[in-house]
């Protein structure tokens, strides 16, 4: 019925350029006879948009490296990678961990733990890094970043910290007995 609607009113309207050369000729009473609403008209749906799978694979990738410096479980998603929705979906995972990354429990401890120390890439052996790690505590705290990234002195600032922060789970500041006490922390 709608369908029949829509033409009758588009014959209409052109009979009426055809005519008369404007829509003038047309009464009102005419017009609003063959209205039609704009919910009858059909529209046409939106083609999906293409998602580049890479961007969705890096999105989840910095979402589940945070995941495991942070002690969290991985997110999962039974979307298929090329699909706008795991891209929403790892953008605001990978968002939101991230702004949670950025603050770990005690970072104003460890910034003055770090004064103290040496510089975020420090390469002196035996301990490495800004709150200065050896093997054996890395290898403990942090075995897959170890593996992935070298020693200490190659990991950002915010991985240091968030490995120290595991090890003050068990150990507290203690290892760091000087600068911990420096700081008053012990």
């Amino acid at each position: 019925m709608d369908e029949k609607r829509v033409l009758l009113a588009v014959l209409v309207l052109t009979l009426a350029l055809v005519v008369g050369g404007t829509l003038s000729s047309l009464s009102a009473a005419t017009l609003r006879a063959h209205h039609v609403p704009k919910r009858a008209i059909p529209r046409a749906k939106p083609k999906p948009r293409h998602v580049n799978p890479r961007r969705t694979l890096r999105l989840r990738a910095t979402a589940w490296h945070w995941q495991s410096i942070i002690g969290r479980r991985h997110s999962k998603l039974a979307a298929p990678l090329a699909s706008p929705r795991a891209l929403r979906y790892w953008n605001r995972q990978a968002r939101r961990i991230l702004r949670a990354a950025k603050n770990p429990p005690h970072k104003a401890q460890w910034l003055c733990i770090h004064r103290f120390e040496g510089s975020w890439s420090d390469s002196g052996d035996p301990y490495w890094g800004g709150l200065q790690m050896d093997r054996g505590f890395m290898r403990t705290y942090a075995p897959s970043l170890l593996l992935r990234r070298g020693l200490a002195n190659r990991w950002s600032a915010l991985e240091q910290m968030w490995v120290a922060e595991r090890a003050h789970r068990t150990r507290g500041f203690y290892p760091w007995p000087n600068t911990a006490r420096s700081c008053g922390l012990i």
